[in-house]
């Protein structure tokens, strides 16, 4: 994973990874990061609750998972 993000490519992820219609692969091919890596990048950017929340609603959806 790319260590050096700065805020502004932290919150684009976030935004990214929050909506809805924007898959795994996508955020991969615009940033680079894997889902492993937005995924770290989500646990320590968000408070538990709000990443707790935004697990659940990205496990197993299709709109995330490209190949599914």
């Amino acid at each position: 994973m790319k260590n050096n993000l700065n805020s502004e490519q932290i919150n684009s992820i976030i935004e990214m990874a929050w909506c809805d219609k924007t898959s795994f692969d996508s955020i991969r091919d615009q940033t680079g990061l894997a889902e492993k890596d937005v995924i770290k990048v989500m646990r320590s950017n968000l408070k538990n609750s709000s990443f707790k929340v935004w697990r659940e609603r990205v496990y197993g959806r299709k709109a995330k998972h490209e190949k599914k």
